[in-house]
Protein backbone atom coordinates (compact mmCIF):
# COMPACT_ATOMS: atom_id res chain seq x y z
CA UNK A 1 0.00 0.00 0.00
CA UNK A 2 3.21 2.04 0.41
CA UNK A 3 3.55 1.73 -3.21
CA UNK A 4 0.18 3.40 -4.11
CA UNK A 5 -0.14 7.19 -5.60
CA UNK A 6 -2.43 8.71 -3.48
CA UNK A 7 -3.82 12.20 -4.07
CA UNK A 8 -5.22 14.25 -1.34
CA UNK A 9 -7.83 16.75 -1.56
CA UNK A 10 -6.65 20.16 -1.45
CA UNK A 11 -6.16 22.93 0.50
CA UNK A 12 -3.16 21.38 2.52
CA UNK A 13 -2.39 24.70 4.34
CA UNK A 14 -4.39 26.81 6.59
CA UNK A 15 -4.58 30.31 5.72
CA UNK A 16 -7.16 33.14 5.52
CA UNK A 17 -7.58 33.39 2.15
CA UNK A 18 -10.95 31.11 1.51
CA UNK A 19 -11.43 29.15 -1.88
CA UNK A 20 -14.75 32.10 -2.62
CA UNK A 21 -11.82 34.46 -2.28
CA UNK A 22 -9.73 32.61 -4.68
CA UNK A 23 -12.46 31.89 -7.33
CA UNK A 24 -13.94 35.57 -7.26
CA UNK A 25 -10.24 36.85 -7.84
CA UNK A 26 -10.13 33.86 -10.94
CA UNK A 27 -13.20 35.69 -12.16
CA UNK A 28 -11.90 38.90 -12.18
CA UNK A 29 -9.05 37.68 -13.92
CA UNK A 30 -10.84 36.44 -16.53
CA UNK A 31 -13.56 39.31 -17.34
CA UNK A 32 -10.95 41.06 -19.87
CA UNK A 33 -10.60 38.06 -22.09
CA UNK A 34 -14.66 37.61 -21.87
CA UNK A 35 -15.36 41.24 -22.66
CA UNK A 36 -12.84 41.11 -25.66
CA UNK A 37 -14.78 38.09 -26.90
CA UNK A 38 -17.82 39.30 -26.76
CA UNK A 39 -16.77 42.39 -28.46
CA UNK A 40 -15.02 40.40 -31.03
CA UNK A 41 -18.02 37.59 -31.20
CA UNK A 42 -20.69 39.57 -30.46
CA UNK A 43 -24.30 38.45 -28.96
CA UNK A 44 -23.38 34.49 -29.99
CA UNK A 45 -20.63 34.67 -27.63
CA UNK A 46 -22.66 36.33 -24.63
CA UNK A 47 -25.41 33.68 -25.32
CA UNK A 48 -22.54 30.67 -25.57
CA UNK A 49 -21.22 32.01 -22.00
CA UNK A 50 -24.47 32.49 -20.20
CA UNK A 51 -25.21 28.99 -21.13
CA UNK A 52 -22.71 27.29 -20.11
CA UNK A 53 -22.35 29.76 -16.70
CA UNK A 54 -26.12 28.87 -15.52
CA UNK A 55 -25.75 25.41 -16.54
CA UNK A 56 -22.83 24.48 -14.50
CA UNK A 57 -24.24 26.18 -11.62
CA UNK A 58 -27.60 24.53 -11.93
CA UNK A 59 -25.97 21.14 -12.70
CA UNK A 60 -23.92 21.84 -9.34
CA UNK A 61 -26.65 22.90 -7.27
CA UNK A 62 -29.21 20.10 -8.37
CA UNK A 63 -26.38 17.33 -8.08
CA UNK A 64 -25.55 18.21 -4.64
CA UNK A 65 -29.31 18.87 -3.58
CA UNK A 66 -30.15 15.21 -4.93
CA UNK A 67 -27.58 13.74 -3.10
CA UNK A 68 -27.85 15.56 0.23
CA UNK A 69 -24.97 17.16 0.27
CA UNK A 70 -23.73 20.58 1.45
CA UNK A 71 -24.82 23.19 -1.60
CA UNK A 72 -20.98 24.76 -2.83
CA UNK A 73 -22.57 27.33 -5.79
CA UNK A 74 -21.59 30.10 -3.43
CA UNK A 75 -18.00 29.32 -3.81
CA UNK A 76 -17.73 30.66 -7.77
CA UNK A 77 -16.40 27.47 -8.20
CA UNK A 78 -18.33 26.05 -11.05
CA UNK A 79 -19.02 30.01 -11.92
CA UNK A 80 -14.99 29.66 -13.44
CA UNK A 81 -16.06 26.14 -14.53
CA UNK A 82 -18.76 28.05 -16.68
CA UNK A 83 -16.79 30.59 -17.95
CA UNK A 84 -13.78 28.77 -18.83
CA UNK A 85 -15.49 26.13 -20.48
CA UNK A 86 -17.50 28.93 -22.60
CA UNK A 87 -14.43 30.67 -23.49
CA UNK A 88 -12.62 27.65 -25.00
CA UNK A 89 -15.60 27.07 -27.50
CA UNK A 90 -16.43 28.68 -30.69
CA UNK A 91 -19.08 31.35 -30.56
CA UNK A 92 -21.04 29.64 -33.45
CA UNK A 93 -21.48 26.31 -31.22
CA UNK A 94 -25.34 25.17 -30.81
CA UNK A 95 -26.46 26.09 -27.07
CA UNK A 96 -27.39 22.47 -26.56
CA UNK A 97 -24.17 20.99 -27.11
CA UNK A 98 -22.58 23.83 -24.38
CA UNK A 99 -25.04 22.75 -22.18
CA UNK A 100 -24.07 18.99 -22.72
CA UNK A 101 -20.52 20.14 -22.28
CA UNK A 102 -21.58 22.16 -18.70
CA UNK A 103 -23.01 19.02 -17.32
CA UNK A 104 -19.93 16.84 -18.22
CA UNK A 105 -18.25 18.76 -16.90
CA UNK A 106 -19.83 19.62 -13.35
CA UNK A 107 -21.52 15.89 -13.10
CA UNK A 108 -18.66 13.44 -14.73
CA UNK A 109 -15.46 15.43 -14.19
CA UNK A 110 -15.91 16.84 -11.17
CA UNK A 111 -19.01 15.94 -8.64
CA UNK A 112 -18.81 11.99 -9.51
CA UNK A 113 -15.03 12.37 -7.91
CA UNK A 114 -15.91 13.68 -5.43
CA UNK A 115 -16.40 17.75 -5.92
CA UNK A 116 -14.25 20.39 -5.81
CA UNK A 117 -10.60 19.41 -4.76
CA UNK A 118 -10.86 15.85 -5.63
CA UNK A 119 -10.88 15.35 -9.57
CA UNK A 120 -8.11 14.69 -11.57
CA UNK A 121 -8.28 17.03 -13.90
CA UNK A 122 -9.65 20.44 -14.94
CA UNK A 123 -13.27 20.19 -15.54
CA UNK A 124 -13.69 22.60 -18.21
CA UNK A 125 -10.75 20.83 -20.15
CA UNK A 126 -12.55 17.78 -19.70
CA UNK A 127 -15.61 18.84 -20.81
CA UNK A 128 -13.81 20.54 -23.95
CA UNK A 129 -12.19 17.33 -24.97
CA UNK A 130 -15.46 15.53 -25.02
CA UNK A 131 -17.14 17.97 -27.19
CA UNK A 132 -13.91 17.37 -29.12
CA UNK A 133 -14.11 13.88 -29.87
CA UNK A 134 -18.16 14.31 -30.39
CA UNK A 135 -18.84 16.91 -32.12
CA UNK A 136 -15.45 18.06 -33.64
CA UNK A 137 -16.92 19.79 -37.02
CA UNK A 138 -18.84 22.00 -34.83
CA UNK A 139 -16.02 22.44 -32.56
CA UNK A 140 -13.57 23.49 -35.19
CA UNK A 141 -15.81 25.87 -37.27
CA UNK A 142 -14.78 29.60 -36.62
CA UNK A 143 -16.23 32.92 -37.80
CA UNK A 144 -15.47 36.49 -37.00
CA UNK A 145 -17.89 39.18 -38.19
CA UNK A 146 -20.54 36.41 -39.76
CA UNK A 147 -17.44 35.37 -42.00
CA UNK A 148 -16.31 31.63 -41.80
CA UNK A 149 -12.35 32.28 -40.88
CA UNK A 150 -9.77 29.47 -40.33
CA UNK A 151 -7.37 30.02 -37.32
CA UNK A 152 -4.11 32.01 -37.36
CA UNK A 153 -2.27 28.62 -36.21
CA UNK A 154 -4.61 26.46 -38.76
CA UNK A 155 -3.29 28.92 -41.49
CA UNK A 156 0.44 28.69 -40.37
CA UNK A 157 0.66 24.61 -39.92
CA UNK A 158 -0.94 24.37 -43.61
CA UNK A 159 1.34 26.85 -44.92
CA UNK A 160 4.31 26.58 -47.27
CA UNK A 161 7.66 26.74 -45.12
CA UNK A 162 9.61 28.37 -46.87
CA UNK A 163 6.88 31.31 -47.21
CA UNK A 164 7.27 33.87 -44.02
CA UNK A 165 4.69 33.66 -41.74
CA UNK A 166 3.90 36.99 -41.56
CA UNK A 167 3.33 37.13 -45.75
CA UNK A 168 1.33 33.68 -44.70
CA UNK A 169 -1.27 35.58 -42.54
CA UNK A 170 -0.78 38.82 -44.52
CA UNK A 171 -2.78 36.89 -47.10
CA UNK A 172 -5.16 35.65 -45.73
CA UNK A 173 -6.18 39.39 -44.04
CA UNK A 174 -4.56 38.21 -40.44
CA UNK A 175 -1.49 40.12 -39.05
CA UNK A 176 0.40 39.59 -35.55
CA UNK A 177 -1.41 42.69 -34.37
CA UNK A 178 -4.60 41.14 -35.17
CA UNK A 179 -3.29 38.11 -33.15
CA UNK A 180 -2.59 40.20 -30.61
CA UNK A 181 -5.82 42.06 -29.83
CA UNK A 182 -7.96 39.29 -30.78
CA UNK A 183 -9.52 40.35 -34.11
CA UNK A 184 -9.56 36.23 -35.50
CA UNK A 185 -11.05 32.85 -36.10
CA UNK A 186 -10.72 31.11 -32.91
CA UNK A 187 -12.67 29.71 -29.55
CA UNK A 188 -14.50 33.05 -27.65
CA UNK A 189 -11.88 33.58 -24.88
CA UNK A 190 -8.31 32.81 -26.31
CA UNK A 191 -8.15 35.13 -29.44
CA UNK A 192 -7.14 37.93 -27.33
CA UNK A 193 -3.63 38.09 -26.08
CA UNK A 194 -4.00 41.53 -24.31
CA UNK A 195 -6.73 40.59 -22.50
CA UNK A 196 -5.73 37.41 -21.04
CA UNK A 197 -2.51 38.94 -20.17
CA UNK A 198 -4.29 41.86 -18.68
CA UNK A 199 -6.08 39.22 -16.59
CA UNK A 200 -2.87 37.37 -15.87
CA UNK A 201 -1.56 40.54 -14.58
CA UNK A 202 -4.25 41.11 -11.75
CA UNK A 203 -3.41 37.19 -10.35
CA UNK A 204 -0.24 37.82 -10.28
CA UNK A 205 -0.81 41.13 -8.42
CA UNK A 206 -3.17 39.04 -5.97
CA UNK A 207 -0.86 36.15 -5.60
CA UNK A 208 -3.00 33.83 -6.76
CA UNK A 209 -0.66 31.76 -9.47
CA UNK A 210 2.70 31.35 -9.04
CA UNK A 211 5.05 32.29 -11.79
CA UNK A 212 6.90 28.70 -12.14
CA UNK A 213 4.01 26.92 -14.54
CA UNK A 214 3.38 29.35 -16.52
CA UNK A 215 6.54 30.41 -17.00
CA UNK A 216 8.51 27.56 -17.69
CA UNK A 217 5.55 26.48 -19.83
CA UNK A 218 5.85 29.31 -22.10
CA UNK A 219 9.48 29.23 -21.70
CA UNK A 220 10.02 25.35 -22.60
CA UNK A 221 7.23 25.63 -26.00
CA UNK A 222 9.36 28.71 -26.71
CA UNK A 223 12.59 26.45 -27.05
CA UNK A 224 10.43 23.76 -28.61
CA UNK A 225 8.92 25.44 -31.34
CA UNK A 226 12.24 27.08 -32.48
CA UNK A 227 14.19 24.05 -32.93
CA UNK A 228 11.26 21.92 -34.58
CA UNK A 229 8.80 24.12 -35.80
CA UNK A 230 10.61 24.22 -39.49
CA UNK A 231 10.88 28.07 -39.20
CA UNK A 232 14.53 28.27 -37.62
CA UNK A 233 15.02 31.07 -35.22
CA UNK A 234 12.10 33.11 -36.51
CA UNK A 235 10.29 35.67 -34.23
CA UNK A 236 7.62 36.18 -36.25
CA UNK A 237 6.81 32.07 -36.12
CA UNK A 238 7.48 32.02 -32.37
CA UNK A 239 5.43 35.15 -31.53
CA UNK A 240 2.27 33.73 -33.82
CA UNK A 241 2.66 30.58 -31.50
CA UNK A 242 2.41 32.22 -28.38
CA UNK A 243 -0.56 34.29 -28.96
CA UNK A 244 -1.98 32.12 -31.22
CA UNK A 245 -4.75 29.27 -29.91
CA UNK A 246 -5.14 28.53 -26.09
CA UNK A 247 -1.76 28.67 -25.03
CA UNK A 248 -1.84 32.00 -22.85
CA UNK A 249 -5.29 30.98 -21.62
CA UNK A 250 -4.63 27.67 -21.13
CA UNK A 251 -1.12 28.66 -19.22
CA UNK A 252 -2.44 31.12 -16.99
CA UNK A 253 -5.91 30.08 -16.20
CA UNK A 254 -5.99 26.59 -16.68
CA UNK A 255 -2.55 24.62 -16.07
CA UNK A 256 -2.32 26.69 -12.80
CA UNK A 257 -5.56 25.28 -11.34
CA UNK A 258 -5.10 24.67 -7.99
CA UNK A 259 -6.43 21.33 -7.48
CA UNK A 260 -5.09 19.46 -10.63
CA UNK A 261 -1.20 21.06 -10.43
CA UNK A 262 1.40 19.83 -8.45
CA UNK A 263 1.92 21.84 -5.10
CA UNK A 264 5.74 21.25 -4.59
CA UNK A 265 7.84 24.44 -6.54
CA UNK A 266 10.17 21.19 -8.04
CA UNK A 267 6.81 19.90 -9.19
CA UNK A 268 5.51 22.82 -10.45
CA UNK A 269 8.85 23.50 -12.82
CA UNK A 270 8.48 19.44 -13.92
CA UNK A 271 4.83 20.14 -14.70
CA UNK A 272 5.41 23.75 -17.00
CA UNK A 273 8.28 21.56 -19.06
CA UNK A 274 6.50 18.77 -19.28
CA UNK A 275 3.28 21.12 -20.68
CA UNK A 276 5.35 22.83 -22.86
CA UNK A 277 7.00 19.95 -24.57
CA UNK A 278 3.49 18.15 -25.22
CA UNK A 279 1.74 21.27 -26.31
CA UNK A 280 4.63 21.78 -28.90
CA UNK A 281 4.85 18.08 -30.06
CA UNK A 282 0.96 18.26 -30.47
CA UNK A 283 0.99 21.43 -32.52
CA UNK A 284 4.09 20.68 -34.80
CA UNK A 285 3.51 16.57 -34.89
CA UNK A 286 -0.07 15.99 -34.64
CA UNK A 287 -2.59 16.10 -36.65
CA UNK A 288 -4.36 19.63 -35.06
CA UNK A 289 -2.87 22.93 -34.99
CA UNK A 290 -3.95 23.20 -31.28
CA UNK A 291 -2.99 21.06 -28.61
CA UNK A 292 -3.05 23.05 -25.13
CA UNK A 293 -5.94 20.79 -23.73
CA UNK A 294 -4.83 17.39 -24.23
CA UNK A 295 -1.49 18.51 -23.52
CA UNK A 296 -2.66 20.13 -19.69
CA UNK A 297 -5.14 17.28 -19.15
CA UNK A 298 -2.31 14.73 -20.00
CA UNK A 299 0.01 16.10 -17.05
CA UNK A 300 -2.53 16.81 -14.76
CA UNK A 301 -2.29 12.35 -14.84
CA UNK A 302 0.84 12.89 -14.11
CA UNK A 303 0.87 14.93 -11.05
CA UNK A 304 0.91 12.29 -8.17
CA UNK A 305 3.86 11.12 -9.53
CA UNK A 306 5.26 14.43 -10.18
CA UNK A 307 4.76 14.91 -6.32
CA UNK A 308 6.16 11.93 -4.92
CA UNK A 309 9.42 12.37 -6.56
CA UNK A 310 9.54 16.07 -5.74
CA UNK A 311 8.19 16.27 -1.78
CA UNK A 312 10.84 17.39 0.22
CA UNK A 313 12.21 15.35 2.19
CA UNK A 314 12.05 15.89 5.98
CA UNK A 315 14.81 17.46 8.55
CA UNK A 316 17.13 14.66 9.62
CA UNK A 317 15.51 11.79 7.18
CA UNK A 318 17.31 8.89 6.58
CA UNK A 319 16.04 6.18 4.39
CA UNK A 320 15.96 3.14 5.99
CA UNK A 321 18.09 0.08 4.67
CA UNK A 322 16.74 -3.24 4.25
CA UNK A 323 17.12 -6.08 6.65
CA UNK A 324 18.67 -9.72 5.76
Amino acid sequence: MSKLYNVSASPHVRDKVTTKNIMQDVVIGLLPAVLAGIWVFKVPALLVLSTTCVTCILTEYFYERFMKKPITTSDYSALVTGLLLGMNLPSTIPLWIAMLGSVFAILVVKQLFGGLGQNFMNPALGARCFLLISFTGRMTSFTVDGVSQATPLALIKNADKTVAVTETLASNGVSLFDMFIGTTGGVIGETSAIAILIGAAYLFIKRIINWRIPIMYLGSFSIFVLLFGGYGLDGSYLLSQLLGGGLLLGAFFMATDYVTCPITPNGRIIYGLCLGVLTGIFRIFGGSAEGVSYAIIFCNLLVPLIEKITIPKPFGYVKMKNKK
